[in-house]
C-alpha cells in the first residue's frame, strides 16, 4: 500500500465515521418526538410517490425554469454517483475503471459529457438568479444566500473536476478516445488545454482526482449542518408523505388518553417524528411562501418560516433531550411563542397551497393546527373573538349567535321534509350553518333545493336536529369541541341510517366526506355543483336556450376546501359550460393554482391585525378579468368576495353568485 492509499484510507474512514456520527445524532433527534405517526401502509403507493415526486421532480415543474435547472442538477448528480463510485474504489485499486465493462461504460462517460455540461450550466444560471436577479422567493438572509452560493460552488467543483480528470486522461492516451468512451465534450477541452503540454496531464490527473474525492467528501459531511439537508432527506419524507386518500385531512388527538402531556404541539418532543423530518427537509426554496395568502398580503405568516424553526428548535434542543443534558436557557423557551408567534400561527387560512407547491411534500398546515390545538386546549391563549365563536358552538350548534331553533326557516313554504318527517329519502341535504342562518346565502340553498325539487331528487333535511360540521373548531385548534360537534352528527346520522349527502358548502362537504371516518361516519358524500352537474348530464335539469338574453361574462372562484382539498375543479366549470349566453372568463390563479378568499382555517371569525386582506387581493383579481358576474361554491367565498366587491365599489356593476342560482335562472 503506497502513500497515495494511506492518506486516501485515512481521509475515507475520517469522513464516512463523522459523516455515520451526524447522521446518527439527527435520525436520534427526530425520536425526542413522543407523537406516534403510522407511515409504513401502502408500500407500493410510497414508492411510487417517491418515484414521482422525488425522482421525477413532479412539483418542481410548476415553477418551469427553476423546476428545469433543479431537476437538471439532481438527476445530474444521481448519475454521476456511478462516477463518484469509480473515484473512491481508486482510492484502493488506482488502476480500476469502467473501460472494461462495454456499454456500460459507453453510458457512464456519455452522462458525465453531457449532464456535466448541462449541470455546469445549470449551477450558473441558479447563481446569477440569486445574485444577480435577486429572486425573491429565494431571498433568505445573508446566511441562507452564503448557504445556497456554497452548495452550488461545491456542485460546480464536483462537476469541474469530473470533467478535468476525464480531459487529462483523453491527453494521456494522446487525444484518443479509447474504444466505447464517449467524452465528446471533454475531448476538444483536453487539446485546447494539453495540446502543447501533454506530460502535464498526469500530474494534472492527479489533482483533479484528488480535488474530486475531497469535494465529494466535504459536500456529504457538510450537508447535515446545511439547509440543504434535503439532499439526503426529502426522498424519505416523500416516501413517508401523506397518501392521497388521507391528504389534506387533521388527525384526531385521543382526548380519552392520560398520558398526553398536551393537546397539541408546544415544543419539539410534542411533534412527531415526521414533523421533524420535515424540519429537515426544507430547502428554503420559498414556493411555499410565493403562494401563501397571508404572506402575499404583507402578514408576518412564513409557511417557510414555520418549518425552518422547527428545524432550529429540534437543532437547539434535541441533543439536549437525546443525551440528558440540562440547559435553562435553552430549556426555558418553547417553539410556540418563543421560535414562532402566536399571530403568525392564526394568520393561517389552511387553504394547502404551501402543501400543494412544497416539492418535498411537507406538510406545513398539520404542524401549524397542532400549535393552535396547544394554544387553544392546553394554554387557552387564543384571539379573544374566538370566545363568542366557542360560546356558539357550545350552545348554539354554530359559529354565528344565531338561534339553533332557527335552522330550518330558510325552507318554510318549500315543502321539503325533514328526516324526523320521513327519514325514507335518496340523500340528505346538509344544509350547513351559512346556508341555514346567513341572509345571502340562504338565497343559495333555496335555488339549491328548487334544483333538487325540479330534478326530483327525493331529498330530506334534518332540520334543528343538524349541528355545525365541527371544521371552524378544528381549524382553530379547538379539537375537543370540534370532536364533541362531529360524535353528536355522526349518531344523528347513523341513527337515521344515512347513506349518501350533497352539501353546498365545501367546508361540511370536506369534514363529512373525510374527516368523519375517523369517528366512524362513512357517507358518500356530493358537493352541491356535482349534483347539479349530474342532473344537466342525465337530462332532469332542461336549461332554457337564452337566445334573447344578453350574454354574462363570468369568471369562477375555486374554494380551496373544494378544488385543492378534494380535486374538484371540472364539475363547477362544466355547469357553467352548458349555459349558452355565459362567457367563461378564467382568472389567472385558478385551480390548483387558485388563490384562497382568505376565510379558511377559521379566519372567518378573526380580525386582520397587520397586513392587507387577502379578499381584497382575490378580488382585485377576478375584476381584473372584467367579468361581470363572480360565480363561487362556497359561502365563506360567496361572503369574502362580496366584501371584497363593495370594497372596490362595484356592487352595481358586478355581481356575486352561487353556482346554483346561475344554473337555476337559467332553467326552464
Amino acid at each position: 500500500m503506497d502513500t497515495k492509499n494511506i492518506v486516501f484510507l485515512i481521509i475515507f474512514i475520517l469522513a464516512f465515521g463523522f459523516f455515520f456520527y451526524s447522521s446518527r445524532n439527527l435520525i436520534r433527534y427526530m425520536f425526542v418526538a413522543k407523537k406516534a405517526d403510522n407511515r409504513l401502509n401502502k408500500i407500493g403507493t410510497r414508492l411510487l410517490n417517491v418515484l414521482k415526486y422525488a425522482i421525477g421532480q413532479k412539483k418542481l415543474f410548476r415553477f418551469r425554469l427553476a423546476g428545469i435547472l433543479h431537476s437538471l442538477i439532481f438527476w445530474g448528480f444521481l448519475l454521476f454517483l456511478f462516477a463518484v463510485v469509480e473515484a473512491l474504489i481508486q482510492g484502493f485499486f488506482p488502476s480500476f475503471n469502467y473501460e472494461s465493462t462495454g456499454f456500460f461504460y459507453s453510458l457512464v462517460t456519455f452522462i458525465e459529457d453531457i449532464f456535466g455540461a448541462l449541470v455546469m450550466l445549470a449551477v450558473l444560471v441558479a447563481i446569477y438568479r440569486r445574485v444577480v436577479i435577486k429572486v425573491p422567493r429565494l431571498e433568505v438572509g445573508k446566511a441562507g444566500k452564503l448557504d445556497a452560493l456554497l452548495i452550488l460552488s461545491l456542485i460546480f467543483l464536483v462537476v469541474l473536476s469530473m470533467f478535468g480528470q476525464s480531459t487529462a486522461l483523453i491527453a494521456q492516451n494522446n487525444f484518443n478516445l479509447l474504444p466505447n468512451q464517449m467524452n465528446f465534450i471533454a475531448l476538444p477541452l483536453s487539446k485546447l488545454i494539453y495540446s502543447g503540454n501533454i506530460g502535464a496531464a498526469g500530474t494534472a490527473h492527479e489533482v483533479f482526482w484528488w480535488m474530486h474525492i475531497v469535494v465529494v467528501l466535504g459536500f456529504l459531511n457538510y450537508l447535515p449542518y446545511s439547509k440543504h439537508l434535503h439532499v439526503l432527506t426529502s426522498i424519505p419524507n416523500t416516501f413517508f408523505s401523506n397518501l392521497s386518500d388521507v391528504r389534506n385531512t387533521l388527525k384526531p388527538i385521543d382526548l380519552e388518553d392520560e398520558n398526553l402531556e398536551t393537546f397539541g404541539v408546544a415544543d419539539i418532543e410534542h411533534l412527531s417524528w415526521k414533523q421533524i423530518l420535515d424540519g429537515y427537509s426544507c430547502t428554503e426554496c420559498g414556493r411555499c411562501e410565493s403562494v401563501c395568502p397571508a404572506a402575499t398580503v404583507g402578514k408576518s405568516l412564513s409557511p417557510r418560516e414555520v418549518i425552518v424553526q422547527i428545524r432550529k428548535r429540534t437543532k437547539d434542543k434535541a441533543h439536549l433531550l437525546a443525551n440528558g443534558i440540562e440547559n435553562e436557557e435553552v430549556m426555558s423557551k418553547t417553539l410556540v411563542h418563543d421560535y414562532i408567534p402566536d399571530l403568525n400561527l392564526w394568520q393561517c387560512t389552511t387553504c394547502m397551497a404551501c402543501v400543494q407547491e412544497c416539492p418535498v411534500m411537507i406538510e406545513h398546515v398539520d404542524s401549524i393546527v397542532d400549535m393552535r390545538r396547544d394554544l387553544v386546549l392546553t394554554e387557552a391563549q387564543f384571539p379573544s373573538n374566538l370566545n363568542n365563536v366557542f360560546k356558539s358552538l357550545e350552545t348554539n350548534y354554530t359559529p354565528w349567535a344565531f338561534n339553533s331553533a332557527d335552522r330550518a326557516n330558510w325552507a318554510e313554504g318549500m315543502d321539503i321534509k325533514t328526516m324526523a318527517q320521513d327519514s325514507d329519502g335518496e340523500i340528505l341535504f346538509w344544509v350547513g350553518c351559512a346556508g341555514s342562518f346567513d341572509a345571502r346565502y340562504q338565497k343559495v340553498t333555496k335555488a339549491f333545493a328548487k334544483l333538487m325539487q325540479k330534478g326530483n331528487i327525493d331529498f330530506r333535511i334534518l332540520g334543528t336536529e343538524e349541528k355545525c360540521n365541527g371544521d371552524t373548531a378544528r381549524r382553530l385548534g379547538n379539537e375537543y369541541l370540534a370532536q364533541t360537534l362531529m360524535k353528536d352528527n355522526i349518531e344523528k346520522l347513523n341513527g337515521y341510517n344515512v347513506k349518501k349527502i350533497v352539501t353546498a358548502c365545501p367546508h361540511c362537504f370536506h369534514s363529512l366526506k373525510n374527516e368523519y371516518k375517523q369517528f366512524g361516519g362513512n357517507f358518500e358524500v356530493l358537493h352541491h355543483t356535482e349534483l347539479i352537474e349530474e342532473m344537466l348530464n342525465e337530462g332532469k335539469l332542461e336549461l332554457s336556450d337564452n337566445v334573447d338574453e344578453t350574454a354574462m361574462d363570468v369568471t369562477y372562484h375555486d374554494s380551496c376546501y373544494l378544488g385543492r382539498y378534494n380535486n374538484i375543479f371540472d364539475s363547477p366549470r362544466n355547469s357553467l359550460g352548458k349555459v349558452e349566453k355565459i362567457n367563461y372568463i378564467e382568472m389567472k390563479r385558478n385551480k390548483t393554482r387558485g388563490f384562497c378568499c382568505g376565510a379558511g382555517g377559521g379566519r372567518m371569525f378573526l380580525e386582520d391585525e397587520e397586513g392587507g386582506r387577502i379578499n381584497i387581493e382575490r378580488t382585485k383579481e377576478a375584476l381584473a378579468t372584467g367579468a361581470d358576474t363572480i360565480a363561487s361554491a362556497c359561502p365563506f367565498c360567496m361572503t369574502m368576495i362580496t366584501d371584497g366587491v363593495k370594497h372596490f365599489e362595484k356592487s352595481e356593476e358586478v355581481k356575486v353568485k352561487d353556482i346554483a342560482e346561475i344554473i337555476l335562472e337559467n332553467t326552464k
